[in-house]
């Protein structure tokens, strides 16, 4: 049932993270429905339904939100929920009549959810932008790439997913927490911009003690440190080698045969030196190889997988970390709980798969889905 079974849930369709704090929280066992467009938006990404894996686990049905009739539907959807989640710029939901002024006078007890890039207030609160803009403004973009090099885009998994998504769910299980004790509301503002700085905090008391002050790419956690990076195999696979610690990196420069021969690293300036001999014993062996002899110990090197690969290492298979739903290897609904359960995800389904379905939990019953549907407020797909 996971441990969110009772929450309900309203979600205006968006795109990045406020989806994915969705899907999130719908298998932590909430009842999220999600409100959609009749047309889906164009973002250039021709992708099947069925594969869209950040709408899964949860149904859709399209809403005419330009009218009366659609607004009056969802706010008496919004007196039931517990949360309502939208990913707009600021403004829109309240140009539409679904601002959170207003939601809040219909329930006093909902936590309104606003999901956007820089947030509700501020010079750049309007403006366009996607998740590269927003890290670049954190800081976390500038400390990412190799020396010489530009800095590197991290996917957009530092942006919209890790300082969007999750800052989001954390917001919304806090407001929760809050109005479930006092009975009171409130709105989380959640930018991905402040998500992105919050997440660089370790690195910014690093750059305070003098420790991460060096250029891009020659600190110890961003490609400058030889005994923290990615090096290449016989043939063509890589490693990734994280060995802090002293005492991880004996046992790292143990196997590889080097212990004794080269510097530790503990000064920056042997570091090249340092390189240079891992690079060289590395190439000697294939990726298989040197996985075969750092399994189970404590030198902190793993074999890089490719998305093809991961759902075939022994402890992801262990743990099943990866999950197949109907033909689509993906990732499995995480974190574990020892009391709650959590489920198998749910495929995506298109928009308006079984509308009544959807609306049952929410105390619709068919008649009044057959009339909304007839008088084209809802279900705006199906004719």
């Amino acid at each position: 049932m996971g441990p969110l079974s009772g929450v309900k849930i309203l979600e205006i369709a968006a795109i990045g993270p406020a989806p994915m704090a969705s899907m999130l929280l719908a298998e932590l066992g909430a009842t999220v429905l999600r409100l959609d467009r009749p047309t889906a938006s164009d973002l250039g990404l021709a992708i099947p339904v069925e594969k869209e894996l950040l709408l899964r686990s949860r149904p859709a049905i399209s809403v005419d939100l330009k009218s009366d009739a659609g607004i009056k539907f969802a706010l008496d959807l919004v007196a039931s929920a517990d949360m309502l989640i939208e990913g707009f710029r600021p403004g829109v939901m309240e140009r539409l009549g679904l601002g959170p002024e207003i939601c809040l006078k219909r329930n006093s007890k909902l936590i309104y959810g606003r999901m956007t890039g820089w947030g509700q207030t501020g010079p750049l609160a309007h403006t366009a932008g996607h998740d590269l803009n927003y890290i670049a403004l954190s800081g976390a973009l500038d400390s990412i790439g190799r020396t010489g090099a530009p800095p590197t885009p991290p996917l957009n998994l530092v942006g919209d997913f890790g300082g969007g998504a999750l800052y989001l769910t954390l917001g919304l299980l806090a407001a929760l927490t809050f109005a479930r004790s006092t009975g009171q509301g409130q709105v989380v503002d959640a930018a991905m911009v402040d998500g992105a700085a919050s997440l660089m905090t370790l690195f910014y008391g690093l750059r305070a003690a003098n420790l991460f002050n060096f250029p891009r790419g020659k600190n110890i956690l961003d490609s400058g440190a030889p005994y923290y990076d990615v090096y290449q195999c016989a043939d063509g696979g890589y490693i990734a080698v994280a060995a802090i610690e002293m005492k991880f990196r004996r046992e790292l420069l143990e196997k590889l045969g080097l212990y004794g021969s080269v510097p530790d690293g503990e000064d920056p300036d042997t570091w090249p030196a340092l390189r240079a001999a891992i690079e060289k014993v590395v190439r000697s062996k294939s990726r298989e190889e040197w996985s075969t002899i750092f399994d189970g110990s404590d030198a902190c090197v793993s074999p890089v997988l490719s998305m093809a690969e991961v759902h075939r290492h022994p402890h992801n298979l262990h743990r099943k970390t990866f999950v197949d739903v109907e033909g689509i290897v993906q990732p499995a609904p995480a974190p574990r709980f020892s009391v709650t359960a959590l489920g198998l995800p749910t495929r995506p389904t298109p928009v308006d798969s079984d509308v009544a379905a959807a609306l049952a939990p929410w105390g619709l019953s068919d008649a009044a889905v057959d009339r909304l549907m007839a008088s084209r407020v809802i279900g705006l797909t199906t004719r």
